[in-house]
């Protein structure tokens, strides 16, 4: 636990440190690049902390067992689970004074503004998922399960809870927990970041598209987008695509019997 705990805080720090030291550019370039610069950098430092430190330990065994099928259905899964998860976090009325304290309108803008920004689709649809695969699943996670073994939901769902906790706004919480509890899921029923990644670029792809193409709207909601019969219609459509790659993820993923936990 200590361990997982330990990866958590130099992960924020990590972050803390570079984007206290891209304040310092301030006036000398835009201010959307620089949060885009300091995404991109920590993202990069913690990849390259993370491996050099073997604190996670990516390898290509994986990918060498051709799960081709369960890639595709993990990605299918992407897409299925975004509306029922956002309709979720949307269904829960925050009391304005909580929107007002935690800036989550100003948060949205700077969102918005990032994934227009040059630069801004590669840093937060790829690299960092990516860092946060490595980070989450790849040294949290697997920390935790070799920590209490028998426990593993409940391994799962703490790696799920850091995970929420790790984006800052707790507005936006429902979404990253529920999202975690599958990459965990993911992770324990394979061993590798792999299928988490895709599931992670895939997730953050739409999110990045949809932000620009509604660029003129940085905090829309579904209900917006659809109005309040559609949404229902959109869920459940969603759900048709969902549950089945899960089903289909449950009959493929297989862990590795040398890398049992």
């Amino acid at each position: 636990m200590k361990n997982a705990l330990s990866y958590f805080l130099v992960f924020l720090g990590v972050q803390a440190v570079i984007v206290a030291a891209a304040g310092q550019l301030n006036g000398l370039l835009d201010t959307m690049l620089i949060h885009v610069l300091a995404v991109g950098v920590s993202a990069l430092v913690t990849i390259t902390l993370f491996c050099l430190l073997r604190w996670a330990t990516p390898t290509k065994d994986y990918i060498l067992t051709r799960p081709w099928s369960t890639l595709l259905w993990s990605a299918i899964a992407a897409v299925g689970c975004i509306i029922p998860s956002v309709f979720i976090q949307e269904f829960i009325s925050w009391p304005q004074s909580w929107l007002e304290l935690f800036n989550t309108k100003e948060t949205e803008e700077l969102l918005s503004g990032m994934m227009a920004t040059t630069g801004g689709f590669f840093v937060i649809a790829i690299l960092q998922p990516l860092a946060e695969e490595l980070v989450f699943r790849g040294a949290i996670l697997r920390s935790l399960l070799k920590w209490q073994p028998e426990r593993r939901w409940l391994m799962i769902a703490l790696s799920a809870l850091l995970f929420a906790l790790a984006h800052m706004n707790p507005m936006q919480f429902i979404h990253p927990l529920l999202i975690g509890l599958l990459l965990g899921w993911m992770y324990e029923r394979t061993h590798s970041i792999i299928p988490g990644v895709l599931f992670h670029w895939v997730n953050n792809t739409v999110a990045v598209v949809a932000t620009i193409l509604y660029a003129d709207k940085p905090d829309f909601s579904l209900t917006d987008l659809w109005g309040p019969q559609r949404v229902y219609f959109a869920v459940g459509f969603s759900l048709l695509i969902l549950l089945p790659a899960l089903y289909q993820l449950h009959l493929l993923m297989k862990r590795p019997s040398s890398q049992r936990v």
